[in-house]
């Protein structure tokens, strides 16, 4: 793929340079090639040149006598003048011709004219050049100079090379587009039954989960051009821009056809319309107009497939999604257990790994992270086995790539006192110990207490056996119980609290929060829905929909839940006091400990 480079310097800049080389032509390489020519001699061997009758014409002219020699090709030679008063009589004697050449230092109207008119030609002809040159470099960017063209990047299958097979844990997903595939290979089976091809397919999921890789290896396996072009790149600083880079797009696609146009973030200029304001005739539904006459106006027999992506689906305009537009809706999720397994083998395959690495494990461990943080934890247990100066990776690596993306480097070189550190194992201890002490948690997988650069003083980290998609009232009550752990242990052990459980705090809230408003686990509201959700791909954030009085109650309730997790944390911890003060000293004085060996402790003597 060629990539069209914006101009990095204003027109201006090239005009003084122009002008720079202009002035030092004229003012010392054109003056220096021509006395390069006259051959300088002194005074006397001009005399004797003369008496020779060597010398035809001579030139006097200011301070500087030029002469030239007789022959087919004479030679020209230049001295200095001297005080001569005989020289008249000597140019006379030997037959030459001579003269003397008066300056007149007061230019003539003509020659001005004459050279201005020079002047401004040559930088009118650079100015001219250089525009041309710039505006073919810009055309297609952003810059308010491309008129109207799409800069859409054409790829072709034999610089993706991205196929379905470079893509894993998205079964589902490259099911459905296995049939646009199949459609641009076989295109007769689907036209005899009267079947016409999808013109758009809407992929819809969270970042990094796979959504351009996809559409690339659609194009790959379907050995088609690929066009590949932005959402933002359509918004432009006029209005009228950005409909016509969609003409433009959609003209190089028919012209291509069959292919793939991919149209990335569409979110930005599919928005829902409104009239409220002055946004119903802004640039951005101008493009959408323009966008949805174009859907309209081409036969999905041409074999042009248009897709899309977004990770805020809400957000789209109801025209757009409508059949005959973007026929399908391809969600494009969080890898499951097995598909976050098959990613880490998948990228594997680029890096030299040992032959028993257990990629079950690491995906256990990696509950919630999607493709694009798998691929980096694969890239970061490479950099770290090079560090550790080993050529292959080892199952070490990849442990301590997980943490680095989820937790951030060790900091080691942190100065924390050993009144803290003491703290922080308790509190950490309290958490592991409250979620081995119940039923339906996460078994523990290792404990630390060093410090990470993501802020994180220690943590406590739980896998579980087996991947659930549901979870029941007694399992997010008895996380909140666990979550509250490392609180209960400060208050218990230290008769103190500290800033430590902040993010404990958080967490509790928002799973307390979540079982009252939206997940009808209240006996006060029931079923009642409390709380929407928008942006389910960005974070989820809620908002409530009740009135004051119902907030309020809806606070109680979950300060109630709280409140009883906090206490059966406590009490757990209590029941278990000598255990809590055997483990936090060992972890303080390992500083991290595994599952296994925490299980080993807890259950030595019982």
């Amino acid at each position: 793929m060629k990539k069209i480079d914006k101009p990095k310097k204003p027109i201006m800049y090239y005009y003084v340079i122009a002008m720079l080389i202009v002035i030092l032509l004229n003012s010392y390489v054109f003056p220096r090639m021509a006395k390069s020519q006259i051959e300088p001699i002194d005074y006397g061997t001009f005399l004797q040149k003369l008496e020779n009758g060597e010398i035809s014409v001579v030139e006097i002219k200011d301070n500087q006598i030029y002469l030239q020699g007789k022959g087919d090709s004479p030679e020209l030679f230049s001295t200095g003048t001297m005080d001569d008063p005989q020289l008249v009589d000597r140019l006379y004697s030997a037959g030459v011709t001579f003269s003397r050449v008066v300056t007149d230092t007061t230019p003539t109207l003509g020659s001005q004219i004459f050279s201005w008119i020079i002047t401004i030609a040559i930088f009118v002809g650079i100015g001219q050049l250089f525009s041309r040159y710039m505006q073919k470099k810009m055309m297609g960017g952003n810059d308010v100079l491309s008129f109207g063209k799409s800069n859409a990047k054409i790829y072709v299958e034999s610089k993706t090379g991205k196929t379905f097979d470079d893509v894993a844990g998205q079964e589902e997903a490259k099911e459905a587009l296995e049939e646009i595939v199949d459609f641009l290979h076989n295109p007769t089976k689907y036209k005899d039954i009267g079947a016409n091809l999808p013109k758009g397919a809407l992929l819809v999921g969270p970042p990094g989960t796979g959504k351009t890789l996809l559409a690339r290896a659609v194009a790959g396996e379907a050995n088609v051009p690929f066009f590949s072009i932005s959402g933002s790149e359509f918004v432009q600083m006029f209005v009228g821009m950005g409909a016509a880079k969609v003409r433009d797009l959609f003209k190089q696609a028919q012209e291509k056809a069959p292919c793939i146009v991919f149209i990335d973030e569409i979110d930005t200029i599919g928005k829902k319309r409104d009239s409220s304001g002055f946004n119903s005739n802004d640039e951005r539904e101008q493009t959408l107009n323009q966008l949805l006459t174009e859907m309209d106006g081409f036969d999905g027999k041409e074999g042009v497939v248009i897709l899309a992506a977004t990770n805020r689906p809400e957000s789209l305009d109801k025209a757009l999604l409508r059949p005959g537009r973007f026929d399908r809706r391809i969600p494009v999720d969080l890898p499951d257990l097995q598909g976050r397994e098959a990613i880490l083998k998948v990228h594997a395959r680029n890096v030299k790994v040992e032959p028993d690495l257990d990629y079950n494990a690491i995906a256990r461990a990696t509950a919630g992270a999607n493709g694009a943080e798998l691929a980096n934890m694969i890239n970061e247990a490479a950099i770290r086995a090079v560090k550790m100066g080993r050529e292959t990776i080892n199952q070490s690596d990849l442990e301590e790539s997980v943490e680095v993306v989820l937790a951030g480097y060790q900091r080691k070189q942190a100065v924390i006192s050993t009144k803290e550190k003491r703290i922080i194992a308790y509190h950490e201890i309290g958490h592991a110990l409250v979620a081995a002490k119940q039923t339906d948690s996460d078994p523990v997988h290792k404990i630390t207490i060093i410090p990470r650069t993501s802020g994180a003083l220690g943590y406590t980290m739980q896998v579980a056996e087996q991947e659930s998609v549901l979870m029941s009232k007694e399992e997010l009550f008895n996380k909140i119980v666990t979550i509250t752990g490392g609180r209960a242990a400060e208050e218990i052990v230290f008769g103190s609290i500290t800033s430590g459980a902040s993010n404990d705090i958080e967490q509790a809230t928002k799973i307390a929060r979540a079982m009252v408003t939206r997940f009808g686990m209240s006996d006060t509201f029931g079923m009642m829905a409390l709380e929407t959700q928008t942006n389910p791909y960005l974070g989820g954030d809620t908002s409530l929909t009740c009135s004051g009085e119902t907030s309020s109650k809806v606070d109680a309730e979950v300060l109630a839940i709280i409140k009883s997790a906090h206490q059966r944390a406590r009490d757990i911890l209590n029941e278990n006091i000598d255990k809590l003060r055997e483990l936090s000293n060992y972890l303080l004085e390992m500083e991290t400990i595994t599952g296994a060996q925490f299980m080993e402790i807890l259950n030595k003597d019982n």
